[in-house]
């Protein structure tokens, strides 16, 4: 029984061949040839001819000979195979010339026929050619679908892994001293920042989403805590240096590497480069990367915005913070980004402003 979409076992008849030899007995002789076996045929005398019936019509073989006026049948096999690929090729020569023969082949002709040739050896060829372009054909048009397929597929992770990270944003808002916009924002900053250090694109859109989550293990400290308006205590600063072990905990256990990097974050973004920060003293290149970004970002931010234990301060004061934990609170290299970058991350600033 046939299957609906597999066509090895269509006839060719009906193809259009395009014949191409200076000698006008040659293309008639051709043509007598292959039209009583269903093909379509048209003819041309030289490859300025051939060229342009195949600008204004559709083929699917050319058959010509190598030795024509002017332009020779091998240019004009190169210039058919890049202007139009989907067009076999069959080269005809009165000489057997092995290197002609070769170059041919791997200039793309699809078969070479030595003259005088013979009608069944001509038609045989014509249909192995015709086949070899089928097969071709089905082949790149199952690569695009499979490469759609996989475009497809991959947007649905992305889709996915966004709405993971949305779902979680949305949580911390319910319950934090910060605000959305702050969290917008670090994941905004950080796409960029990580851009200009050599992330590929899909590594710097993934911390785009996962930097948001920095803080999310604030969520389990409670409002005494996390919304007061003045100094803690030490009891209450212990309390909430917790929300990194929490986020790391909330994170843990994934195969996700979204959630992998996420939890990398909110579990050491407050690490210190000198090894003074929490929750594990970590040193240097010990601390994941992209908490090292996010430990700028967020200084960075949060120094700029009120916050219900302190006023904001000027983006003069929060550079020279920054720039004074070079080498001890931050990572040096991270730092000389962020400067170079600061005109962009400026510009975030301004279009995600606190509501």
């Amino acid at each position: 029984m046939d299957r609906p979409n597999d066509r090895s076992g269509e006839s060719h008849a009906g193809a259009r061949l395009l014949i191409v030899d200076d000698e006008s007995q040659v293309c008639r002789l051709l043509a007598r040839w292959l039209e009583p076996a269903g093909f379509e045929c048209a003819q041309a005398a030289n490859a300025e001819q051939a060229l342009e019936l195949l600008e204004a019509n559709t083929f699917s073989l050319l058959i010509a000979d190598i030795r024509l006026p002017g332009k020779s049948g091998i240019e004009l096999l190169s210039t058919t195979r890049q202007r139009f690929p989907d067009v076999a090729v069959i080269m005809v020569t009165a000489v057997d010339d092995r290197k002609t023969a070769i170059l041919a082949l791997e200039l793309g002709a699809y078969g070479y026929v030595i003259k005088p040739f013979e009608q069944n050896e001509v038609i045989i060829n014509v249909i192995s050619a015709l086949e070899r372009r089928r097969l071709a054909l089905e082949s790149r048009d199952y690569e695009r679908s499979l490469e759609q397929r996989v475009r497809e597929q991959t947007e649905d992770v992305r889709i996915s892994r966004r709405e993971i990270c949305l779902h979680l944003m949305a949580a911390q808002q319910y319950h934090h001293d910060e605000t959305g916009a702050h969290i917008r924002r670090i994941g905004r900053y950080a796409e960029v920042l990580a851009g200009r250090m050599g992330y590929y694109e899909e590594q710097a859109e993934m911390l785009c989403l996962a930097a948001p989550l920095h803080d999310v293990g604030k969520i389990a400290v409670p409002d005494t805590v996390l919304l007061k308006p003045g100094e803690l205590t030490q009891d209450e600063r212990d309390t909430m240096k917790t929300h990194t072990t929490i986020g790391g905990r909330i994170l843990e256990g994934s195969t996700v590497p979204l959630v992998n990097m996420s939890r990398d974050i909110a579990l050491r973004h407050h690490e210190k480069w000198n090894g003074s920060g929490y929750p594990d003293g970590l040193l240097g290149e010990d601390i994941p990367e992209p908490a090292r970004i996010v430990a700028v970002l967020d200084v960075y931010d949060a120094l700029l915005h009120d916050r219900v234990y302190r006023p904001a301060v000027s983006e003069e004061e929060a550079l020279e913070i920054i720039t004074d934990g070079r080498g001890s609170h931050f990572d040096p290299r991270v730092v000389d980004v962020f400067m170079q970058v600061l005109p962009e991350l400026r510009r975030i600033r301004e279009e995600l402003k606190e509501q």
